[in-house]
């Protein structure tokens, strides 16, 4: 892996575009925060490049002085699998949307976890259609008013971890825009990932779906919405650290217990290799249980761009003809 020459800094991946996002967007957090981590990764800027969709989200490429592309809707991850496999050494990140990665880019989403591709996915989920002007999108929640649904969403939301999980991914996490020293953590585990690493970021959209994530955001009361997890950690949350989360073994569910009660020792101890956890965690919501956030989960699995560099390896090796091969007859049998 190549490392960078010269130490670099947060303006040497600031790009001289004006940053054009709506007053109050979350998108501007996260950038200042990936634009702070990159630094820390201690590579050339040339080594990065940033790839997107269509959406709000879709702009963040014009503001990283990196390698972009601003793609079309839904097909950054096609794009970054053929980048990353003519481009070996290439850090390639992912930029996408609740509405452009998992509804007209939900196919493409589901192949390249399953896959395995060495990829930073990136997805901003503020649950609404924000460049379109306010459309409800594929996680808004069951009631959400907006100018698609004005009567409210009769649609049932996805979970994008939930999703990813299902669709064979190998590092799941979640976080929050303005939780920048998380997200930076957060965000550097999935880029020290080999292998797909999904992230969703919970991100406010000030305009059409204002302080829909405001339990996991407010300071005040923000404890007792969300636990953080931390591999090898139990379970606790709360403003008092007093609440823990158990499995009910009666039904196979999870539920939160009183610390200061006779159950204490019952709270779960994260393990991010448990994949039936992670399933549970992934859909946790509020206000029945806290939001979880940090490493959900990850696993070890052979890359997608390894193993085609490898098949392609064996291939070039191997002593084949392709004159005797015409000349076979007109069949023939591959080994």
């Amino acid at each position: 892996m190549n490392q960078a020459a010269i130490k670099l800094t947060l303006k040497d991946y600031t790009s001289n575009q004006e940053v054009r996002w709506c007053p109050g967007c979350g998108d501007y957090a996260i950038l200042k925060t990936i634009q702070k981590l990159m630094p820390e990764l201690d590579r050339p800027k040339e080594n990065h490049v940033f790839i997107s969709g269509i959406g709000c989200a879709s702009r963040f490429p014009y503001y990283m002085n990196t390698y972009g592309f601003h793609t079309i809707h839904g097909r950054a991850p096609p794009i970054a699998t053929g980048v990353k496999l003519a481009n070996p050494d290439l850090d390639v990140w992912v930029i996408t949307g609740d509405g452009d990665g998992f509804s007209i880019g939900g196919n493409h989403m589901l192949h390249v976890l399953r896959r395995n591709v060495d990829l930073q996915i990136l997805l901003f989920n503020n649950e609404i259609y924000g460049l379109t002007k306010g459309q409800y999108s594929p996680t808004s929640r069951a009631g959400t008013r907006s100018p698609s649904s004005p009567e409210g969403s009769i649609d049932f939301p996805l979970a994008p971890c939930e999703v990813a999980l299902g669709s064979g991914g190998t590092f799941i996490a979640r976080s929050i825009d303005t939780e920048a020293k998380h997200l930076s953590a957060v965000v550097r585990r999935a880029y020290d990932h080999k292998g797909a690493s999904f992230v969703e970021i919970l991100q406010n959209c000030p305009i059409y779906n204002d302080g829909i994530f405001e339990q996991v955001k407010d300071k005040k009361i923000s404890a007792d919405f969300k636990v953080e997890l931390e591999h090898g950690e139990p379970l606790i949350f709360g403003k008092e650290r007093d609440k823990g989360i158990r499995l009910n073994r009666q039904n196979l569910s999870l539920e939160v217990i009183d610390l200061n009660s006779d159950d204490a020792d019952e709270a779960l101890i994260h393990d991010e290799t448990n994949k039936v956890l992670a399933q549970m965690l992934a859909t946790m919501s509020a206000p029945e249980l806290p939001v979880a956030v940090g490493v959900i989960y990850r696993e070890d699995r052979t890359t997608y761009d390894d193993a085609s560099r490898q098949q392609v390896t064996v291939a070039r090796d191997a002593k084949a003809s392709l004159q005797t091969l015409l000349h076979s007859g007109h069949t023939w049998v591959v080994d």
